[in-house]
Formats: structure tokens, sequence, C-alpha cells
């Protein structure tokens, strides 16, 4: 089993930040990618942002250049910066684990490839 410990979620106005944490436990060696997902009222929980295998981080198109996702490698930690918020932003965020296989986050069904589930804090970005 692998635990996946989020924090850092809370309420901004728009153009604020927030740092999300993900601590991940247990059999982390039978992980193949760990990737942030979301999911907004009333919506399909959607992938956002991971980091592949060679250190490349792929992001959702809507929060490129906005959100950053980082890793501490020896923390088993991996981070997603939010800067520049936006209303649409609003939504639980979540951390999610993928034992073995590609680490998707744009197909519609990317959700239903992964193992592990963090608790997901909420983010609300509202003036």
């Amino acid at each position: 089993q692998v635990q996946l410990v989020e924090s850092g979620g809370g309420s901004v106005q728009p153009g604020g930040s927030l740092r999300l944490s993900c601590v991940a436990s247990g059999a982390i060696d039978t992980v193949n990618c760990v990737s942030w997902f979301r999911q907004s009222a009333g919506k399909e929980r959607e992938g956002v942002a991971r980091i592949d295998p060679d250190g490349t981080p792929k992001y959702r198109r809507s929060v490129k250049g906005r959100f950053t996702v980082s890793k501490d490698a020896a923390r088993n930690t991996l981070y997603l910066q939010l800067d520049n918020l936006r209303p649409e932003d609003t939504a639980m965020y979540y951390c999610a684990a993928r034992k073995s296989g590609q680490c998707y986050i744009m197909r519609p069904d990317a959700k239903n490839y992964y193992n592990y589930w963090g608790q997901g804090p909420q983010v609300t970005v509202s003036s």
C-alpha cells in the first residue's frame, strides 16, 4: 500500500498563489509515477501536472505557465506551485500514484489508471 498525504490548500483572491505538497509513504518502490489531479464541483476529475521519469514536467494547457510541478526525492514529496490563480482553478486538488504504465494526465479517463489517491485539499479562488 501507498499513502499520499497532501497539504497546502486554502482560499486566495484571483492572482494569488498557493503551494501544495504531497508526501508519499509505504510501498513507494512499487510506484511508477505520481501526478496531480483536480476536481471542480459538477465536473470530472482531470489531470493537471506530472513529472516524467526523466524529470520533464507536463501540464494541462489551461495551467501551463501558471503552475509548476516539482519533487524532492529525498523527502518523497511532490509539490505543485499555483501562481496567478483564477476563479476557474477552484477545485479539490489530489495527488495520485500509479503502480505501472504511463503517467496519463491528459486523457479524459486518466484518473482510472491511478491506484492510490490523497485526500484532496480544497483550493478556492474568489474575490
